[in-house]
């Protein structure tokens, strides 16, 4: 972990003690050593994969002008944006290099950022402290400040257009509030200094190339298909949990091919609560090798269909239980969450 990685009450501590017992049951010392294991290679792999199909797609709709074409173009890049923060997410729990490399982590960090204009530093001060205080609704700054406070249809689809960028801004800058100054300005300069690069190649590709590729290659997949990508995979990480059950803060979401490749296995996002430093390309294996773990634990796997459904159609709150229980839905705009 780097030096940003401080200084909360880590609510979760307690709780993670309790589920890593359980799991143990489950996982032999060995396993896990074997799960832990990180190959440079494989990953720079992924980032390579990642990287070109990024830029072919970029080409594609630069070339493309039909509608038919351009539109999926950009919703598969629209995931691509996503990814990148994934790659920003390994770079955080330091699941790329079994060494220290901080001037390469570094590069890396600012590098996987510039893609959705956010700040590194508070990707991964953000990022940390929401393990930490998972299971807090005050403390865990996902929660806190990012999601629904409105348990209202209308509101919930905001998070899937461009006001998107808008929210993540006010909740980042409510959260930064408790950071240390020096903190609080490296952020401010790595959003600054995005934003204006975003800006620059969106002026350079009206100037040059016109609106209509402008709009295509950079406004649609960024303001348009980036926040759907960003809002589904949220929606598949906490929302349907069993409050009273640490092992089940997590969602679970089997694997699938399009789904592993769209999201660069952050689908997997109780496996990775499970064990943070297990790296993506291993959560696929990790997640087969806890299905008796699952089944004895009663841990019901969703899919982004049924997810979609509940949140959307039967208006489900966040962060409760979605199928056992009492039915936790909220009425037209008028429910808060906590």
């Amino acid at each position: 972990m780097s030096e940003i990685a401080e200084k909360k009450p880590n609510h979760y501590a307690p709780y993670k003690s309790q589920v890593a017992a359980l799991l143990k049951q489950y996982l032999t010392t060995e396993e896990l050593r074997e799960f832990h294991k990180l190959s440079p290679a494989r990953h720079f792999l992924v980032v390579g994969r990642h990287v070109l199909m990024t830029v072919l797609l970029a080409i594609g709709l630069w070339k493309f002008s039909q509608p038919w074409i351009w539109i999926p173009l950009a919703f598969l890049q629209g995931f691509q944006l996503l990814g990148f923060i994934i790659l920003l997410h390994e770079h955080v729990h330091d699941a790329i290099f079994d060494r220290p490399h901080p001037r390469i982590m570094r590069m890396l960090g600012v590098f996987d950022a510039f893609p959705s204009a956010i700040s590194a530093t508070q990707f991964e001060r953000w990022h940390l402290d929401h393990h930490a205080e998972l299971g807090n609704s005050k403390t865990d700054p996902k929660r806190a400040y990012l999601t629904p406070k409105i348990v209202a249809r209308w509101y919930k689809l905001l998070y899937m257009t461009p006001a998107l960028f808008i929210i993540y801004s006010i909740a980042a800058a409510k959260e930064a509030r408790s950071y240390p100054g020096w903190m609080q300005r490296r952020i401010q300069l790595e959003r600054f200094t995005n934003i204006a690069l975003h800006l620059t190649i969106l002026t350079l590709l009206w100037k040059f190339a016109g609106p209509a590729i402008a709009f295509r290659v950079h406004i649609a997949p960024l303001f348009l298909f980036f926040p759907i990508a960003f809002t589904l995979n949220r929606l598949g990480q906490h929302y349907d949990i069993d409050p009273s059950d640490p092992a089940k803060w997590s969602t679970l979401v089997n694997p699938s091919p399009g789904w592993n490749f769209l999201m660069l296995w952050s689908n997997l996002h109780l496996e990775h609560h499970y064990y943070p430093r297990v790296p993506f390309y291993k959560l696929v294996a990790l997640n087969r090798r806890l299905q008796p773990f699952y089944r004895d634990r009663g841990v019901q796997p969703r899919n982004y269909r049924t997810i979609l459904f509940e949140w959307f159609v039967k208006n489900r709150v966040p962060h409760t239980n979605w199928f056992e229980g009492p039915e936790q839905t909220a009425g037209p705009g008028r429910t808060r969450t906590a």
